[in-house]
């Protein structure tokens, strides 16, 4: 019996590495070519970036108030409309990207406050950081990490963002223990990201491409609002809940929640 426990241990560790492996590879892809994960049934529906932009909710100043580059049309929701961040704050961007929610938070936190964004995609955080210097911004810094293990201390944060990420996860319950570790008391999530109204069918999930595009990681809704209140978070509302990705499956939700 615990060398058949071993055994599918081993198993469980080699799916959640194979998982991680395509998502670094596909997204290292993405930041080399500047190119969107946004397919047909998958992110946003594909075209411009500031187009997808608008589409998932974000403002033509929001939008025009980023250094050039950063937006990869990447996200699935604006988890900015949900409250605004204040100057002095502490934020955590969780799969930060090419930086694109990490600058919109430096600006409203300012000098006083820092962002720190976390990227599992060696070419993603290359990428952010040559944004940040190019566009003179001091206020932020990437990590390179993952958001099951996060490289930052416990109890240090004020808000948490994270924009269509946390479904790329293949142990979702480890991200959100995660972000309770290293919220202050009191601290908040902001969150956009992608969940199911019923389960995928094995062919769906068995979809490499649309795992990429933040469909066949996710999860069902009431499970992930379970894995949220079992790492301690209270006080979850959501925003705004939109059907999107395959019709009758996907739903993108904008949320938040308090340490």
């Amino acid at each position: 019996m615990v060398e058949v426990a071993i055994q599918e241990a081993d198993v469980a560790d080699n799916y959640m590495n194979d998982i991680k492996k395509i998502v670094k590879d596909s997204y290292g892809k993405i930041a080399i070519q500047n190119s969107s994960c946004c397919g047909g049934n998958s992110c946003c529906g594909g075209g411009n970036f500031d187009n997808i932009g608008k589409i998932i909710g974000y403002s033509d100043s929001q939008l025009a108030n980023v250094p050039s580059g950063a937006n990869l049309g990447l996200g699935c929701g604006n988890p900015f409309a949900i409250s605004s961040l204040k100057k002095g704050d502490v934020i955590l961007d969780l799969g930060s990207g090419a930086g694109f929610d990490s600058f919109l938070a430096s600006r409203q936190v300012g000098d006083t406050g820092k962002v720190i964004g976390v990227d599992i995609t060696p070419e993603m955080v290359s990428k952010a950081k040559e944004i940040a210097v190019k566009g003179n911004v001091k206020n932020v810094e990437f990590r390179l990490g993952d958001i099951e293990a996060l490289p930052v201390d416990d109890d240090s944060i004020d808000v948490i963002i994270s924009n269509c990420v946390i479904n790329l996860a293949p142990d979702k319950e480890k991200v959100f223990k995660e972000a309770y570790r290293v919220l202050k008391i009191g601290g908040r999530l902001m969150i956009s990201d992608v969940v199911l109204s019923k389960e995928l069918p094995e062919d769906i999930k068995d979809d490499e491409k649309l795992l990429i595009g933040c469909v066949s990681g996710a999860i069902l809704k009431e499970d992930y609002l379970k894995l949220l209140s079992k790492a301690g978070f209270s006080k979850i509302t959501i925003s705004k809940e939109t059907p999107m990705f395959l019709e009758n499956y996907g739903l993108s939700i904008t949320f938040s929640a308090v340490k």
